[in-house]
C-alpha cells in the first residue's frame, strides 16, 4: 500500500495520568508529524481513572484533530487495549506507555516491520543486544528473571513480553485480542504466547528504556500475577495441544 493509504494507531493507556498525559501526548504527536509517512492517530485510552486524566485528554481531544479519547469504567490496561485496538479500523494498532520510557525513535523501525517487513506483530525489547537500559537494579533483576521463566515454560523465542511499545496488524488483533483472558498487566505475555503459539512473525527491536520512578505498576504483586497467568497459558496449551 501506499504510505497515505496506510493508518496507524497509537493507543496510549492511562490511569490517573493528568499530572503528564498533555506533555507526552505533545511530544508524541511531535515525532509522528515528523517521522511518520503513513495517517496516524493517538488514541488516550483511560481506564477508570479518577483525577483530571479525563478533562486533560478532552482538551487535547478538542485542540488536535489527530487525538482521539477512550473512556472505560473499569481499571486494567489490558482491557483499555482490548477496546481501544478492536474498535479501530487502523491497518497498525500499537500502544505505548505515556511515561515515555522507551525513546521513540525505535517506534518507525517496529512499524515498518508490519508494513512491509512481513512481520505480524513487532515488540521494543530491553533486553536484546543493541537495547540501552537505565533502572533499578530489583526491576531489572525481576524482568530478567521472569523473561527467563517464560522461556523454561515455552521455549519462546521473543527476549523481552512486558516492554510497553508493542504493534499489531489489524487481522492479527482481531485473531488474537478475543482470545486473551487477562484484562491486567498479563495481556502483553499472553498475546505474545498466542501469537508464536499460532504461527505469527514477530519483530524484535532494541529500545533505549530509562525506567519512571513514578510507575503505577506494584512490582512484585504483578510479578506474581504475571506467573499465574503464565502457568493458566502454559496448561491450556498443553490442554489444547
Amino acid at each position: 500500500m501506499e504510505p497515505g493509504q496506510v493508518k496507524v494507531d497509537v493507543v496510549i493507556p492511562v490511569y490517573n495520568e493528568g499530572r503528564v498525559l498533555e506533555r507526552s501526548v505533545s511530544a508524541l504527536r511531535d515525532y509522528l508529524g515528523a517521522n511518520c509517512p503513513y495517517r496516524w492517530r493517538i488514541v488516550v485510552a483511560d481506564n477508570a481513572s479518577v483525577d483530571n486524566t479525563g478533562e486533560v485528554a478532552q482538551r487535547l481531544v478538542q485542540r488536535y484533530p489527530d487525538v482521539a479519547y477512550v473512556h472505560l469504567n473499569q481499571k486494567g490496561r489490558g482491557r483499555a487495549l482490548r477496546k481501544a485496538w478492536l474498535e479501530s479500523d487502523a491497518d497498525i494498532l500499537s500502544y505505548m506507555d505515556v511515561d515515555l520510557s522507551t525513546n521513540l525513535n525505535a517506534f518507525m523501525p517496529m512499524v515498518e516491520a508490519l508494513v512491509s517487513g512481513g512481520y505480524h506483530a513487532g515488540i521494543g525489547s530491553r533486553l536484546m543486544k543493541g537495547a540501552r537500559v537505565t533502572r533499578q537494579l530489583k526491576r531489572e533483576f525481576i524482568s530478567r528473571a521472569y523473561n527467563l521463566l517464560i522461556k523454561l515454560l515455552f521455549w519462546n523465542r521473543f527476549s523481552d513480553a512486558q516492554c510497553g511499545f508493542k504493534a499489531l496488524r489489524r487481522e492479527v488483533a482481531r485473531d488474537l485480542v478475543p482470545l486473551i483472558e487477562d484484562q491486567a498487566w498479563f495481556f502483553d505475555s499472553e498475546l505474545l504466547l498466542l501469537a508464536e503459539h499460532r504461527g505469527y512473525k514477530i519483530k524484535e527491536v532494541p529500545v533505549e528504556w530509562i525506567e519512571d520512578l513514578d510507575s503505577r505498576v506494584k512490582i512484585v504483586r504483578t510479578a506474581w500475577e504475571d506467573i499465574k497467568g503464565l502457568l493458566r497459558v502454559r496448561w491450556r496449551f498443553l490442554r489444547d495441544g
